[in-house]
């Protein structure tokens, strides 16, 4: 293989390193020929069958005017049949014989039997009507033969002989004596007629079938150019661009999928700026703990004297755990922002366990700050659909939140309870801190704000990520006063979330 070659390969498992097997290649479908191909398929399958009813139709045509023919010798035939002394006769002179036998194309046969079978004129090896109840007298019948090793069409009925006449009187008690006349023709011409209507009828059609071909081409084509001028719009954007695309210039076929492209490329957008602000905020927010570290570093490695080096250490050691926590919460924001809202990662979750157990890892840091750490649960079971992790991370922020808030020697509780009336679930937070003036309070939940005058050391993310975090589970989140407070100086407050009961309406589908 020369340098800068490349080849598709795959190393299937188990397999000795030098077995390689070429990667299958996608086969890609063509919307345009899978439209073309359920078109002219059935198009092209009802062609012949087109020519078949076409043949079958002509052959009726061809023998209606023939059948009529033969009809009008039987019934000129029949007139030349008479009865006499109680004997069948003809009357059918050698010209007009000659005349009857008369064609072109076509062999003509003919043959007259008596009341008794006796062959009066004509062939006398015709064949004789198979059917079980003689026709109607007057009444003509055709059917189909093979005489003489040709195909035949022919034409038959019975007269009656005792019929009155001027000539031959006939008493009515005597029964009839009927005689059949019987007339038939080979079938040239029918077939020449019927061959004359195929081709008139079929050999346009080789001209209107290519046609009618290259109009269905044309029709796709111009179907089909929305996509393509969809195709070349989409592709004359810049990388950048996740503006929604104009539906308005599309049919209304394909307006479904312009909508979901634009949903998506709205989702795509909301990613990347999402992904840009963290990376912006970890930026901005990384500078000052690297800075002091860097700083304590260098100013430990310029120090000679132990006490000053360990000085140094302890700061550097403060400055880490600052990082990491800073470090810690920016991606805990950034996962509950990509949290996506869907209902497969809800679960039925029982708040106050969660509560219980979460209050429970929080004791060791509230012992550290001398903090009396309560837990306070609803009298009765209270069940949500959450993600558990992520509620214990809305929890945890707002318990330490008030830790860090909270002066030592004073209390903090955590409580859960329910508000049947709203069908609420509600999760409290009460500290006994400074309290959050009412104007400030829509502000607290933003990205690193804090508020002035606070010398409580925090990074500001952790009500923005109990925000998030109760925006994917569609809770509500309020500060209000806290009632309880033993100290005029220390108002603190209660951080109340509630959380609806009741399933989401997508998920509430699915639980039997």
């Amino acid at each position: 293989m020369e340098v800068g070659e490349k080849k598709n390969t795959s190393l299937t498992p188990g397999a000795e390193p030098s077995t390689f097997q070429p990667l299958p290649e996608k086969i890609q479908r063509s919307l345009f020929g899978e439209i073309l191909d359920w078109m002219l398929v059935p198009l092209l399958l009802l062609w012949p069958m087109s020519i078949a009813i076409t043949y079958l139709v002509a052959k009726s045509i061809a023998n209606q005017p023939f059948d009529r023919a033969l009809e009008d010798r039987v019934l000129v035939l029949s007139q030349q049949v008479k009865q006499l002394d109680g004997n069948v006769i003809t009357q059918l002179s050698a010209p007009a014989r000659d005349i009857l036998r008369a064609d072109d194309l076509d062999n003509v046969y003919f043959q007259i039997k008596g009341f008794n079978a006796e062959v009066v004129d004509g062939d006398r090896d015709f064949p004789l009507p198979v059917d079980d109840e003689k026709p109607a007298t007057g009444t003509i019948v055709f059917r189909n033969e093979h005489f003489h090793g040709v195909d035949i069409r022919v034409a038959y009925g019975y007269i009656n002989l005792n019929r009155p006449s001027p000539g031959n009187p006939v008493n009515s008690h005597f029964e009839p004596r009927l005689a059949l006349i019987q007339v038939a023709e080979t079938l040239e011409k029918r077939a020449v007629l019927a061959n004359e209507i195929i081709k008139g009828v079929i050999l346009p059609q080789f001209i209107i079938l290519p046609i009618a071909l290259a109009l269905v081409w044309f029709a796709l084509s111009r179907g089909l150019s929305p996509l393509a001028e969809l195709q070349q719009r989409i592709r004359a954007r810049k990388p950048d661009d996740l503006s929604p695309i104009d539906s308005y210039q599309v049919p209304e076929e394909i307006s479904p999928l312009v909508r979901s492209l634009n949903d998506m490329l709205g989702r795509v957008s909301q990613t990347i700026a999402i992904q840009k602000r963290f990376i912006a905020d970890a930026a901005h927010q990384m500078k000052t703990p690297l800075a002091g570290m860097r700083m304590q570093s260098e100013l430990a490695l310029r120090q000679t004297d132990q006490q000053e080096i360990h000085r140094s250490l302890v700061q550097l050691a403060k400055s880490s755990e600052a990082a990491t926590r800073l470090i810690n919460q920016l991606l805990a924001l950034a996962r509950a922002e990509n949290q996506m809202p869907a209902t497969q990662a809800l679960k039925p979750i029982e708040l106050s366990e969660l509560a219980r157990s979460t209050v429970h890892d929080w004791i060791p840091a509230s012992f550290s700050s001398r903090i009396d750490l309560g837990f306070e649960q609803a009298d009765e079971s209270i069940t949500i659909f959450a993600n558990a992790v992520m509620l214990r991370e809305l929890l945890g922020n707002l318990i330490d939140n008030a830790i860090r808030y909270t002066p030592q020697g004073h209390s903090v509780t955590v409580r859960t309870a329910i508000d049947k009336g709203q069908a609420l679930a509600v999760l409290e937070v009460e500290d006994n801190g400074p309290g959050i003036a009412t104007a400030e309070r829509e502000h607290v939940f933003e990205r690193f704000y804090r508020i002035l005058g606070s010398n409580v050391q925090g990074s500001g993310l952790g009500l923005a990520i109990v925000r998030e975090i109760a925006l994917q589970h569609e809770a509500q989140i309020q500060i209000v006063d806290n009632p309880h407070h033993q100290d005029a100086r220390y108002p603190g407050c209660i951080f109340r979330v509630s959380f609806p009961i009741n399933p989401p309406a997508d998920l509430s589908d699915n639980i039997t």
